[in-house]
């Protein structure tokens, strides 16, 4: 019955004359991992990721209060450097309001440098991004972009020419654990990124809450950003 009703509707409106669209535009939806009122922490993964660089924040990150971590990823499943695999909670295929994104290094952003499309994404999901942490080689991501540019930022010292050879923009920092500018947040090499979450934990929620967060995990944190043993000479 109605489908006899719509045909009788839509012959009616060709006889008057009415052209009518064959279909209606339906309003875009964007998905969202995330649940609604969490503190929102986007990490990309990748083939050959450094995993501490990941896992360190992670650990620390994902004990303050209210904090929802989705891993993001251009597959379904990735590999660590170190072997463990990763399942991806969505994919690059479309990009994500989120409060942080978290970018970690390994030897696998040597080749992801040169992947366009993923420097497209990063650069549209920096703009959805609130805040953006890198940890190690994670910063080369962001430098193969101008989003950093005129920003203070670090990286792995070991990689420090390969890294800042990529754009000469940056303000780059040889001598520093974690450089905090603007919305960005990037971390020198792998452990560095656990100092740097927890500073971050204390930016948001205070000391009290990043020394809990140190305790509950026997972590030893380096507090000091210009406390940087590794730093380029």
């Amino acid at each position: 019955m109605q489908r006899r009703q719509f045909i009788k509707g839509a012959s009616l409106m060709l006889a008057a004359g009415v052209t009518a669209p064959l279909t209606q535009a339906k309003p875009t939806v964007t998905f969202s991992p995330f649940q609604a009122g969490k503190y929102r922490i986007l990490a990309l993964v990748f083939d050959d990721y450094e995993t501490l660089d990941l896992h360190g924040p992670v650990e620390m990150l994902g004990h303050m209060p209210n904090a929802e971590i989705k891993l993001v990823a251009t597959k379904e499943i990735v590999k660590s450097y170190q072997g463990p695999r990763m399942v991806a909670d969505c994919l690059t295929n479309q990009t994500y309001d989120c409060d942080l994104l978290l970018i970690p290094g390994g030897l696998g952003t040597r080749t992801l440098v040169s992947d366009i499309a993923l420097r497209q994404w990063l650069v549209e999901q920096v703009t959805r991004s609130q805040n953006v942490f890198t940890v190690c080689t994670g910063t080369a991501l962001l430098a193969m972009t101008s989003v950093l540019n005129g920003r203070k930022a670090t990286t792995n010292k070991m990689a420090f020419e390969w890294v800042t050879s990529l754009n000469d923009n940056p303000q780059w920092q040889p001598k520093a654990r974690w450089v905090f500018d603007g919305k960005f947040l990037t971390s020198s090499g792998v452990s560095a990124g656990t100092d740097a979450a927890l500073f971050w934990v204390k930016h948001l929620h205070g000391e009290q809450e990043a020394r809990r967060i140190e305790a509950l995990t026997e972590y030893s944190w380096n507090q000091d950003a210009s406390n940087d043993p590794y730093a380029v000479v």
